[in-house]
């Protein structure tokens, strides 16, 4: 186990939270946004680096995303190559958190499924969890390594500055979209993507259509607070519930998908001389993740259906 050297940021002595009101120009609601992000990658820190709890590590790559979706959402009210500087840092660091999360959700679910098995069953099983172990022991190494990174403080200390100081913006000429745009710009996209997708998009399609409704729900949670008391805030209210639930069962889906990949993965990975009772484990897990992504994939037509419904009335 890697040594672990603490953060040496204490989010006890940070300023005050920053404050956005609908009349605030919209700068002034991205900046709180990243604000609200920070707090919250700075508060997991802590145990992300310990991994005492994996949800700490779950709430920090949370944060990374939502900042990243944020400046690529406010993209017109920024200037261009100072936002997309910050987004490809934002990114390197969500790489760096990415392995160990997946590890993290792929043994939970893992160690989940063979816990009911017989016990010859379970201990075939217990093979793979094995092998898992030994990834998730690797990634965390390289995860700590960023870390600890001059490029990781560096990081830090950019996102310090652009909440401190007023966000770089186009030149007085440039005009500036309406918060609701922004939010319709994304939902447009969505619909030209589910257009795209046809009566039984793959796997692949499916989980791009995820992305886009993280969006979506990522650009809503930007502008709501300054919508509030009006009938777009209400309207966008709406869309993010049901962009939730989109988002769920497409994420539910491509769970079931990776979980059915990484098990295949893992079986070829243990060579020609394996256990017939793990190619047996193996196979009843790889058509439980299967039936799952199926089921799913037979639910998401209709809780797209909800959000065309609100997307359309903003």
């Amino acid at each position: 186990m890697p040594t672990v050297t603490p953060f040496p940021v204490d989010v006890r002595n940070l300023p005050a939270p920053l404050a956005a009101v609908p009349s605030d120009p919209p700068a002034q609601h991205v900046r709180a946004a990243l604000d609200l992000r920070l707090r919250a990658l700075l508060r997991h820190d802590p145990g992300t680096r310990t991994g005492a709890d994996i949800e700490d590590l779950h709430q920090m790559r949370v944060a990374v995303r939502r900042m990243r979706a944020s400046l690529k959402s406010a993209r017109p009210l920024l200037d261009a190559a100072w936002a997309d500087g910050l987004r490809a840092e934002l990114g390197w660091l969500g790489r760096a958190l990415g392995p160990v999360r997946d590890l993290d959700v792929m043994l939970l679910r893992l160690r989940g499924e063979i816990a009911g098995l017989p016990e010859r069953e379970k201990a075939a099983g217990e093979v793979l969890v094995g092998r898992l172990v030994q990834e998730h022991g690797e990634a965390r190494v390289e995860m700590l390594a960023a870390l600890e990174a001059p490029r990781y403080t560096a990081l830090i200390e950019r996102l310090a500055d652009a909440i401190r100081l007023p966000l770089p913006t186009p030149s007085a000429t440039t005009a500036q979209p309406e918060l609701p745009e922004l939010v319709r710009v994304e939902f447009r996209k969505i619909s030209r993507a589910v257009e795209r997708a046809g009566e039984d998009p793959a796997d692949e399609v499916l989980h791009a259509l995820r992305i886009r409704a993280k969006r979506v729900r990522y650009t809503g949670e930007l502008v709501r607070s300054a919508l509030k008391g009006t009938a777009a805030g209400v309207t966008v209210k709406k869309l993010l519930e049901a962009t939730s639930e989109l988002q769920e069962v497409l994420g539910d889906h491509q769970d079931a998908c990776v979980a059915e990949q990484r098990i295949r993965e893992l079986l070829d990975g243990l060579g020609e001389t394996i256990d017939a009772h793990v190619v047996f484990v193996a196979g009843r897990l790889v058509e439980r993740e299967r039936t799952r992504a199926d089921v799913k994939r037979g639910e998401w037509r209709a809780a797209w259906s909800a959000v065309a419904e609100h997307g359309a009335a903003l």
